[in-house]
Parts: structure tokens; C-alpha cells; sequence
């Protein structure tokens, strides 16, 4: 093995990658990183049924975009490809036989009607059916079969499959690096399937062949292939390979913390499961995707990292390389991790402060027609002004439309609060004063105005709140300088003066 750290994410085209894919790639990413490794994606294409057309530019768009790409993979050769499995079959077959030759496989006839009928005899007494030790001896292969019948059988081209040959009474004693001890006991293990007579492997053999001849030193993957564990361990050993070191990372489990966490959970809640948004080419179902739905990939990123992990520090904000230095396997922990769709809202709302306003602008722009005419600075003027309390791109209309367009209505709340007896005599008089200022800048406006509210003992309330209501529509929004600086002073008087004739 290698004694460079090599790890690989092995996701399956079969659909787009969710967001607990997602997760289990970032922790290979910070892990190689931290530890100057290589991060490898490999696709497991083996089960050609289930394949989707685009599910793996998928998978390799949604990690461009997340900012977690491969050093190897499909069309970044790193002399250990193909990088694909179903271009790799041809070396699958040989280690089947490997593994007959050594007697720790044997070839397998039974007809999925056999297989069936024991199944459903061994569930009416209450049973379940284990092809392994304790009946292999009784069913059709080439332990139970002469040399001679086992030959004819595969001259003659019938069906089968290699299974791997699970010893009686013994007990593994595994390792995990987030688990820690495990021991299982070979009698419970069944004879898993490794090789199909279609001259295709199973995920089991293809992923151990290609982990030893990738030189992968590390396996982190999801729990739920934590049951694979023993067979994988076994395979090793047959072939009398060092094994990589294990880590099973916990489930990532629904917002009620019970159960994992599934597309209908999104759909039913309201938030996405994917990171990028997904047109399912058969049906033309569209799933939502983070990315589209405004989010950052650093917020994701951020978020996703604290789903089973912690630094152990009260610090929660980490940029990609401080999440590399401070990533430790060891500090993972067993049990699952609820998924908070408000707490990645909140990590968004974060990185939207650390946005460049400009960029900002341009994103804005984009997403609002209404702004197509107008000038870049000025739009980035305004985020800067308002972005502190928005939490995604399309919210920033609603905090800043009166900024582009004079308000179309006023707040029924906001006017009983601001406009009083004398109101209107205030605003005329507010007219009078703005009039004459040449130089329209937030500090004249605020001498000008604020001496006048001063020196005639006026309620500072009386006259901020109706002008607000008059530039804004509603009592809210930036201070009310900024705002007029940047309308300008014809926009601003024209908006107060539409206030007094309503009154």
C-alpha cells in the first residue's frame, strides 16, 4: 500500500448525488488535504440497470461547485484508471478465479425460483434464509457438485455466480477509525454474491479490487455500508492484501432526528436534498438544488462539515482551509447527525455578509428585470446597504425595491404610526428646506434636516418617520439619509410630495 494517504469517493450514477453523498466526499477531501493525500472519484458503474444518463456529470458538477474536486478521476488521469468500473471489467475476473482457485469462492447454479422457494419456506417457519455454512452443502455448487458436474455445467453455459465462501466459527476483530473496536461472528455472514456470469462483478469484489489497486489507504463511506464491513475485511484477507483502514460516518438523519434523511423529507419540508437541481431525464421531474435556491457553496460546505463533526471549540465559522487543518477522523462522531435546514440558512446568511457587494450586484441584476437599465455601482451601492439582513440574493428586492422604484403603497400600520395632525405642514416645510441644498451628500442632508428639527424643538419622530414612509413605503429600511443621497434629490422630493398630496 501506498504510504501516501489516497482516499476516493465511489458514488453511483444512478440519480443525482445527495446531499449525504455530498458530506461523505467533503470528509475524503479535508482528510486527503489535510494530510497532503490525493482525493479520488471513482464511478461504480458495474449495475448498468440502474445507470442515468448524466448522473455522473452530475456528480461532477455538483463537487466543482461545492469546491471540492478530484486530484483523480474520470478525464484527470493519475495512472491508476480507468476511473470507471464498467471500463474496468475485464479485471474483475481473474481475482474471481483467484479466489476459486484458493478455495475461499465457489462457483454457484442455483435458479432464482430455488433461492426463492427456500426463502419462502424458511419465512413460514419463521426463518430467514442464509445461503452459507450451514446449507451450502445441500444446494447446487461447486462444493456440493463433483469437479466433472461443475465443469459440464460451465461448458454448457449455464448460469451462475461466484460467491464468496464465509468460514464457520470464527470471530473477526475489526478496527474503524470512528467506531473503534468491532467483532463480528463469521456463523451470521452469508456467502455474498462477488461475480455474475454476465461477466460483471458486484460491488463487493469490483470496490475491494480497485481500493488494493488503487493504492487507497483510507476508506471513509456512509454507515450503511458498515455491514459489508466483515466481508470486505475477509477479502483482504483471501487475497493476502493489507487492508486500508476503515471509517464509517454516521447517518444524516430527517429534522425530527429520527430516520435518514430522504428527497420526500425535502419535498414535505421544503428544502433541498441536492446540491445542485436535477432533471430527471426519464420522468422531467425537477428536484431542487441548493445552488439554484440561492445558497453558497461555502455555506453548504461549512454546514455539511458539521454534520457528524465538531473541532471541539465553540467556533463554528470555517473557510474550506480552516476546516482542512482542523479535520480529524477521530473527532467524528457514531451517532447521527439531524439534519437543521435553518441552521444552513443561517451559515447562508453569514456568507452573504462576506460577499463582494459587487459580485452581489451582478447576481442581482440578473435575477430582476427590472434592474436591466440600471447602473452596476449603483446596484452594488444599495446591496452594501441592506444585504446585513438578507439571507439569500432574491431576497434583496424586497429590501431594496423603493431604492429603483418610488413605493406603490404604504404600510397601513406604518401610516397610522407616522402621519399625524400637522404631518403635512411638516413635509411642506421638509420640501422647503431639502430645496436648497446643492451638495446632496448624507452629511449636508443630515445638517440641514436635523438643524431644522432641532432649532424648531420638533419630535425627531414627527418628521423621520412620514419622510421614511414617503421614500420607503413601509417604516423600514437604511437610515433615511442614505436613502436620499442615493435617490437623489428631484426622486426625493418627489416622493414627498406624492406623500402630501395623499394627505
Amino acid at each position: 500500500m501506498s504510504n501516501n494517504v489516497r482516499v476516493r469517493f465511489a458514488p453511483s450514477p444512478t440519480g443525482p448525488l445527495h446531499i449525504g453523498g455530498v458530506r461523505t466526499a467533503l470528509f475524503n477531501y479535508l482528510f486527503a488535504k489535510k494530510h497532503k493525500g490525493t482525493f479520488i472519484l471513482r464511478i461504480e458503474d458495474t449495475d448498468q440497470n440502474r445507470y442515468v444518463e448524466g448522473a455522473e456529470q452530475y456528480i461532477v458538477d455538483a463537487l466543482n461547485w461545492c469546491n471540492i474536486p478530484y486530484d483523480e478521476g474520470p478525464e484527470k488521469e493519475g495512472g491508476f484508471g480507468p476511473y470507471r468500473q464498467s471500463e474496468r471489467k475485464e479485471i474483475y475476473a481473474k481475482y474471481a478465479e483467484q479466489l476459486i482457485a484458493s478455495g475461499n469462492a465457489y462457483y454457484a447454479f442455483d435458479s432464482a425460483e430455488t433461492l426463492d422457494f427456500h426463502r419462502k419456506d424458511h419465512e413460514e417457519k419463521g426463518k430467514t434464509f442464509i445461503y452459507n455454512w450451514h446449507n451450502r452443502e445441500k444446494l447446487s455448487n461447486s462444493i456440493s457438485l463433483s469437479k466433472e458436474e461443475v465443469d459440464k455445467k460451465l461448458a454448457n453455459g449455464d448460469e451462475y455466480v461466484i460467491r464468496f465462501k464465509s468460514p464457520k466459527d470464527e470471530s473477526l476483530q475489526l478496527t474503524d477509525i470512528i467506531r473503534g473496536a468491532i467483532t463480528i461472528d463469521t456463523n451470521i455472514l452469508d456467502d455474498k454474491v462477488l461475480f455474475k456470469s454476465d461477466g460483471m462483478p458486484t460491488y463487493h469484489l469490483a470496490n475491494i479490487v480497485d481500493d488494493h489497486l488503487m493504492e487507497i489507504t483510507h476508506v471513509i463511506r456512509g454507515e450503511e455500508w458498515l455491514p459489508s464491513l466483515a466481508l470486505h475485511f475477509q477479502l483482504y484477507q483471501a487475497f493476502g492484501w493489507e487492508a486500508p483502514q476503515f471509517a464509517h460516518l454516521p447517518l444524516i438523519l430527517k429534522p425530527t432526528g429520527k430516520g435518514k434523511l430522504s428527497k420526500r423529507d425535502g419535498d414535505k419540508l421544503g428544502f433541498p436534498v441536492f446540491p445542485l437541481e436535477w432533471k430527471d431525464p426519464q420522468t422531467e421531474e425537477i428536484s431542487r438544488g441548493y445552488k439554484e435556491d440561492g445558497y453558497f457553496p461555502e455555506a453548504m460546505i461549512n454546514f455539511l462539515a458539521f454534520l457528524g463533526w465538531n473541532p471541539g471549540t465553540e467556533k463554528e465559522i470555517f473557510n474550506l482551509t480552516e476546516l482542512i487543518n482542523a479535520f480529524e477522523l477521530e473527532r467524528v462522531h457514531k451517532a447521527g447527525a439531524r439534519f437543521d435546514p435553518e441552521k444552513i440558512k443561517w451559515f447562508n446568511h453569514h456568507y452573504m455578509q462576506e460577499q463582494n457587494d459587487m459580485a452581489l450586484a451582478e447576481a442581482f441584476k440578473q435575477l430582476k428585470s427590472e434592474l436591466s437599465t440600471i447602473d452596476l455601482e449603483y446596484i452594488a451601492m444599495v446591496v452594501s446597504m441592506v444585504k446585513e439582513r438578507a439571507t439569500f440574493v432574491n431576497d434583496l428586492w424586497d429590501l431594496s425595491h423603493y431604492f429603483f422604484e418610488a413605493p406603490l403603497y404604504y404600510d397601513e400600520k406604518g401610516s397610522k404610526k407616522a402621519f399625524k395632525e400637522g404631518t403635512k405642514d411638516l413635509l411642506l416645510r421638509l420640501v422647503e428646506i431639502i430645496q436648497p441644498i446643492e451638495d446632496f451628500t448624507v452629511e449636508n442632508l443630515q445638517t440641514h434636516i436635523k438643524g431644522w428639527i432641532t432649532s424648531n424643538s420638533i419630535g425627531f419622530g414627527q418628521v423621520i418617520m412620514p419622510l421614511r414612509l414617503s421614500l420607503v413605503g413601509a417604516l423600514q429600511g437604511p437610515d433615511v439619509f442614505d436613502i436620499m443621497f442615493l435617490i437623489g434629490k428631484t426622486e426625493t422630493i418627489k416622493r414627498i410630495e406624492k406623500t402630501i398630496n395623499l394627505l
